[in-house]
Formats: C-alpha cells, sequence, structure tokens
C-alpha cells in the first residue's frame, strides 16, 4: 500500500471507511457467488451477501469469506439469516471443520483501524474471486 493510495481515502473517517470497505466487500461476495443460489433456501432471487456469523456480534468476521455467502433477501432481511439451512448449505460448501472453526470463534468486538480498513478496500476492489 503506497501513501498516494492512503491519501485518497484521508477526507474518510474510520467509520465512513468501515462502511466503504463492507460495501466493497460484499459486492466481491455478490460476484464471487454469482452462479451460486441462496445457501440457506437455494433461491436465485434478489442477491445479498449473508453472514453466517452476524457482523455486530462477531466483528471479527465481519470480512471473512468463509462467513460470508450469497444469500436471498428474504433469507438474509427477513428470516434473519435462516441459520438453521444456512449452516447446512455451508456444511456442504466448505465442510464441517471450517465451520465449526467458525462458530468457535470467540465472540469479542474487534476494533477495525483505518490502515487495515484501507487495505481491505484495495484488496477486495482488485480481488476476483
Amino acid at each position: 500500500m503506497t501513501s498516494n493510495e492512503i491519501q485518497k481515502f484521508d477526507k474518510y473517517t474510520t467509520a465512513q471507511l468501515l462502511k466503504k470497505c463492507q460495501v466493497v466487500f460484499n459486492a466481491f461476495i455478490r460476484n464471487r457467488d454469482s452462479g451460486r443460489t441462496c445457501i440457506s433456501c437455494g433461491s436465485w432471487a434478489t442477491p445479498q451477501a449473508g453472514h453466517y456469523m452476524s457482523a455486530g456480534h462477531h466483528s471479527s468476521l465481519r470480512f471473512n469469506e468463509d462467513n460470508v455467502n450469497r444469500q436471498c433477501l428474504k433469507c438474509n432481511n427477513y428470516l434473519h439469516g435462516n441459520l438453521i439451512n444456512y449452516r447446512i448449505g455451508l456444511i456442504k460448501r466448505i465442510g464441517e471443520d471450517r465451520v465449526k472453526a467458525l462458530e468457535e470463534t470467540p465472540r469479542q468486538a474487534h476494533k477495525w483501524d483505518r490502515f487495515t480498513l484501507i487495505e481491505k478496500i484495495l484488496h477486495y476492489k482488485t480481488k476476483k474471486q
């Protein structure tokens, strides 16, 4: 990461960078999973990036690629993640060991710093899949 890249983000607060990073990361997830159906119900409807372990309660997993997958609007928003079916789909996708590793991650607050967020924004803007 160069100083010019960092200077592009000088006008943003850390909270704004977190939101920007979430937008870029979610776009990456939707692109990565574009050929897949909703992990919870198998629908092709309105793709979103749905977290298995909530980003609010498990902020350290907010940008974990195993923790976030394509999910339809209904499952993600109206069924609060449809977590039982999400877990079944996640086991099929990444295996039980990796799912258990996510579930065993301690529930603790994670404070994201500016440089980590800028690094992630740049990373996910250029990462293909």
